[in-house]
């Protein structure tokens, strides 16, 4: 549990926002509070963008998920970005920032992406969130950080019976890589630009092996698990 929580300090958290010893008993299922991810000086070191279901579309918000995941790595050349579930009715994603910023750039990297890309999608980072994880007070689900190749899977239903593996959880967030200030506000002058220019920005490069925000089979999810040294369990338990 250690692990997790100095994986999640070193992506998401802001010094002295939160005391990690707090987070030990919500990531083993006690009581859930949100946490903070800005300081009281206004600086950030995590951008947190909630994809609600969309009524009458249960995959929907998934779509529109991996849209924004992939042009973040397409277009503008961001690492890949952490997924989860909430065990409530929605997806996360996770943007790790490498230095604090103000809460006023991710406001303003947000609306540039918008403008580019997403004129339809109101994108807004969270202040506030739970992390994974961790109980849905309301739904008694567990919320976790997920492979994108199962995100689809999800759609519908975006919580977990049962605690997630910690060691799948703890693999998730090992892998990921923050993003440095250069490159956010390059990232927002290139957004300032026509369309043809944010496109050139950086040249595309595959994402790494397992982290393609696209549907994947069972055998290509538990061949990856198995490389990270990760038995993979069921979501569900069978009726008896």
């Amino acid at each position: 549990m250690e692990k997790m929580i100095a994986q999640l300090i070193r992506l998401y958290l802001m010094p002295g926002t939160i005391v990690p010893a707090a987070l030990e008993p919500q990531l083993q299922g006690g009581q859930t509070q949100a946490v903070p991810l800005v300081s009281n000086e206004g600086l950030t070191r995590a951008i947190v963008i909630d994809f609600p279901r969309v009524p009458g579309d249960e995959s929907r918000h998934w779509t529109q998920l991996c849209e924004v995941a992939n042009a973040l790595q397409e277009k503008l050349g961001f690492p890949a970005p952490a997924v989860s579930i909430t065990g409530g009715n929605s997806f996360r994603l996770w943007i790790s920032l490498l230095e604090p910023v103000p809460v006023a750039d991710v406001r303003r990297f947000l609306s540039l992406l918008r403008t580019a890309y997403f004129p339809e999608l109101a994108l807004h980072a969270d202040s506030t969130v739970e992390l994974p994880p961790c109980l849905h007070q309301a739904t008694g689900k567990w919320a976790a950080f997920i492979h994108p190749g199962m995100g689809a899977s999800f759609a519908g239903e975006e919580g977990l019976e049962m605690a997630p593996p910690a060691a799948a959880q703890l693999a998730f967030l090992e892998g990921l890589e923050s993003i440095g200030t250069t490159k956010l506000q390059e990232a927002m002058a290139a957004m300032h630009r026509p369309r043809e220019a944010v496109s050139t920005l950086a040249p595309l490069a595959a994402p790494p092996d397992g982290l393609l925000l696209k549907d994947a089979t069972l055998e290509d999810i538990v061949r990856h698990l198995h490389a990270l040294n990760i038995e993979p369990t069921f979501r569900h338990m069978l009726p008896r």
